[in-house]
């Protein structure tokens, strides 16, 4: 049987990512794991991933929370070193 960190392995995403899909959508970490690992093979979805966590820094800009904004900040660098354009041999 499968665990959920097997399943955050397999999708080609940090749990970080993942966490940040589930919040950004309002869906449960599992179905963020199946969404997630879908988009990631589009480059529509890897943008539509991308503007998630950016989206997710600007509401914790305005809410004052600046350690949640540098927490997606480390997130969105993680995510643009393995999958933006030509991030990958």
């Amino acid at each position: 049987m499968l665990t959920i960190q097997d399943c955050i392995e397999l999708s080609e995403l940090t749990e970080e990512e993942i966490l940040v899909i589930a919040e950004h959508e309002h869906i449960p970490a599992m179905a963020a794991i199946e969404l997630g690992n879908y988009l990631i093979h589009t480059p529509e979805g890897e943008r539509r991933i991308h503007a998630m966590i950016v989206d997710d820094i600007e509401q914790a800009r305005h809410a004052g929370d600046l350690v949640r904004v540098l927490a997606l900040k480390m997130c969105l660098k993680h995510y643009l070193e393995k999958h933006a354009p030509g991030a990958r041999p």
